[in-house]
């Protein structure tokens, strides 16, 4: 790592000191007459090789933190797998690993003689029906005028409400395997069933071929909903104390390190976990969730209370004995010196720092700095290096 950061200040420096030419090679002598100490002047090509990020002030809270882990995760009703409800026989599946699915859509098609025999069922039940209803009502009237027997109108009662029970359990049936009950009684017997998704989602497992019977038992697909992904850390016993929800959380991704995410708290576990000791909090991600995935590790820090305070990224501060700097843009002395609209000048402005957590710095200003300052947030080392070289090659 020392290596590759000293090619790339040797790199740097070289572009730095590359100012031989007409009129972009005289800036060492306009820099030197004009006497502007403490500033760094930079071309385009300069800041591209140091890839040069520009930013302000963070508020962040290095006072009171927890260190927290974790994974992405979605909630249970965001995820979904999928049975055939009655076994079958594969006939097509429809989609495939990865494929973005929505609530409804069909996923496989099953077909097997138990699916047949159902529906018949159903059309017999559905057509007898009507007599029952008939007859039960002729033995109601005939008994209520003591010409018929009690014991005829009891067992056409009985029939009558037997037959309406079989009746909607058959067309339950019917329905959760997305077969019509209307058609059945039209006499349109279907001899596959779809499998649907319940929700939307992306397909995560398959588990079947064409072919494979597959049991009612057995699971088939999974989908989830990854638009619902939230974070689930774990907080040990000794820092249990500190949680409550709405409270803030800073985390990275372990396949994005430089990027990072903030999460509200919006549940807290009730029991430990036997072998860790440690409790679930769940936090609702503020930013796109978009190329996050269930399962990614996470690691960041809780905020216990609401003390912020001004930051800046540790690679924005460079230390010079024992005194501590930032560099900030400023278009003064491009605008009074030159007039080449591809050059930035960053002056060095002294501050003092506090407290450092996370890769971050608390920053106090000796002098106070306009609300839209510009500050280099990562490469301060660096224009400190050249700052320090100019000068001594200006000595000499």
């Amino acid at each position: 790592m020392k290596t590759k950061l000293l090619i790339t200040l040797i790199s740097v420096s070289t572009l730095l000191s590359c100012k031989s030419g007409d009129k972009n090679n005289s800036l060492d002598e306009e820099h030197e007459e004009k006497g502007h100490e403490g500033v760094v002047i930079l071309n385009e090509k300069q800041r591209e090789a140091l890839n040069l990020e520009l930013g302000s002030f963070l508020m962040r809270n290095l006072t009171t933190v927890v260190k927290v882990n974790g994974l992405l995760k979605v909630p249970p009703e965001s995820s979904a797998d999928i049975t055939a409800i009655i076994g079958g026989n594969v006939k097509k599946i429809k989609v495939f690993h990865g494929d973005k699915v929505k609530k409804g859509q069909q996923l496989a098609v099953l077909e097997h003689p138990d699916y047949i025999a159902l529906q018949e069922d159903f059309a017999v039940i559905a057509n007898n029906l009507e007599y029952l209803e008939q007859e039960y009502k002729r033995q109601k009237e005939l008994f209520e005028n003591n010409v018929g027997s009690g014991r005829e109108y009891q067992q056409a009662k009985a029939a009558w409400n037997t037959g309406k029970a079989r009746y909607e359990g058959l067309k339950s049936r019917l329905q959760i395997l997305h077969i019509s009950p209307e058609k059945v009684k039209e006499g349109k017997i279907s001899k596959t069933i779809n499998i649907i998704s319940p929700i939307n989602g992306y397909v995560n497992e398959i588990k079947i071929k064409v072919g494979t019977y597959i049991d009612a038992k057995d699971k088939i697909f999974e989908i989830t909903d990854n638009s619902a992904i939230h974070a689930d850390f774990m907080v040990y016993e000794n820092d249990v104390h500190f949680l409550r929800k709405g409270q803030k959380v800073h985390f990275t991704v372990s396949n994005q390190p430089g990027k990072e995410y903030t999460a509200r708290v919006f549940a807290i576990g009730r029991e430990f976990e036997p072998n860790t000791r440690s409790v679930h909090i769940h936090a609702r991600i503020k930013e796109s969730t978009a190329g996050l995935i269930p399962g990614m590790y996470i690691s960041g820090h809780l905020h216990a209370d609401e003390n912020l305070t001004r930051t800046l990224p540790n690679d924005a501060l460079v230390a010079e004995g024992a005194k501590s700097y930032v560099f900030i843009k400023d278009n003064t002395v491009i605008e009074n010196s030159y007039e080449n609209e591809n050059l930035m000048a960053f002056r060095m402005v002294e501050v003092i720092t506090g407290q450092k957590d996370d890769g971050f710095t608390e920053v106090h200003l000796l002098d106070s700095l306009p609300e839209n300052t510009r500050i280099v947030m990562n490469t301060a080392y660096y224009l400190l290096s050249d700052l320090r070289k100019e000068e001594t090659e200006h000595e000499h």
